[in-house]
């Protein structure tokens, strides 16, 4: 079975690589020199990274391991 879309995806990365001598690295380099002179805005995502706020974590307090007020039983 063939999928019609599928065969022109891979025959036009085939020729855009192949444009590029093969080297996928050259092929990023001038696709982002020909975007960057397009004069377009190009989005510069950041890594997101996770950081310690220095919370204590759950049962490192002394009241978090007292047992509960016989009022909340």
């Amino acid at each position: 079975m063939t999928n019609p879309i599928l065969d022109e995806l891979h025959a036009t990365r085939a020729k855009l690589l192949a444009d590029a001598g093969g080297d996928l690295h050259r092929y990023v380099q001038e696709s982002r020199q020909r975007a960057l002179a397009s004069g377009r805005p190009i989005a510069e995502p950041t890594q997101r990274t996770i950081r310690c706020t220095g919370a204590v974590k759950s049962g490192e307090l002394a009241v978090e391991n007292q047992s509960s007020p016989p009022g909340d039983r």
